[in-house]
Parts: C-alpha cells; structure tokens; sequence
C-alpha cells in the first residue's frame, strides 16, 4: 500500500525581497533604553509546528533590553549593533559577522547604524509566529 502525500509538501523557501510581507512595529516602552527605533520583519519561513522560524529583521537607531526564551541563529547584513550580557561582556557585531544568541540569554541590543539581518530561530515553547524575532 502507498502512502498519501501530505496535503502540502515541503518546498525549498528562497529568501527574496519580496518574497513575503513586511510587518513593522515599535517596541513596548518598558523595553527601551534610547530612542524608539521603527523595526521590521519579513518571516520568510514557519514550520508546521510553529516553533522555527526564518526571515529577515531590521532596525532603526535605538538600544533596548533583551530577554531570549528562542535559540537565534543570527547573520548581519549591513549595519553596526553592540549586544551586551547581563554582566556588561559586549559583543559588537556587523555585516558579515554571525553569531548565536542562546536561550536564555538576558542583555540589551544597540544599534549604532541601522541594522539588517537574518534570523534562524527556534522556540520549544512557541506554536506561533513570534512578530518579535530574537525579542530585538
């Protein structure tokens, strides 16, 4: 006996311009430090469990806190940011850099110059879409 196909197989996801919705949003004011930097999200990719996710992510000029409950894979396009750990160890980072931010890791993230990248993200808790990659 043959197995039935799912009703959607999966199919590879190429990350082009306009390959999916921008959504725009600012962030909380009891998560910001300075200014009140516009960011952007286009989710490019949600598996069916809603728990990994993939796209691109950017924002304006600004410093915020951070509080990571994701594993994020990250790759920075353009732009200059510095994230900082709860202890004050700073990371800066810019186009060409990768990095991974870990569950649980507590901090702020300051963009210099405004920042673009994309964004690998799983969350064991999530089933769906975060709005909010990498709570930065």
């Amino acid at each position: 006996m043959m197995a039935s196909l799912p009703p959607n197989p999966p199919h590879l996801v190429k990350f082009e311009p306009s390959g999916a919705p921008s959504q725009e949003y600012f962030l909380p004011s009891e998560k910001l430090i300075a200014g009140n930097p516009r960011q952007c999200v286009w989710e490019h990719y949600v598996d069916r469990s809603g728990k990994f996710f993939a796209g691109l992510w950017s924002s304006e000029v600004g410093k915020w806190r951070i509080a990571y409950t994701e594993e994020e894979y990250c790759q920075i396009l353009h732009g200059s940011s510095i994230i900082t750990d709860a202890d004050g160890n700073a990371l800066t980072v810019s186009a060409g850099d990768s990095l991974v931010v870990p569950r649980g890791f507590v901090g702020t993230w300051e963009v210099l110059l405004p920042t673009r990248k994309i964004y690998v993200i799983y969350e064991p808790g999530s089933s769906t879409s975060l709005g909010e990659p990498g709570r930065a």
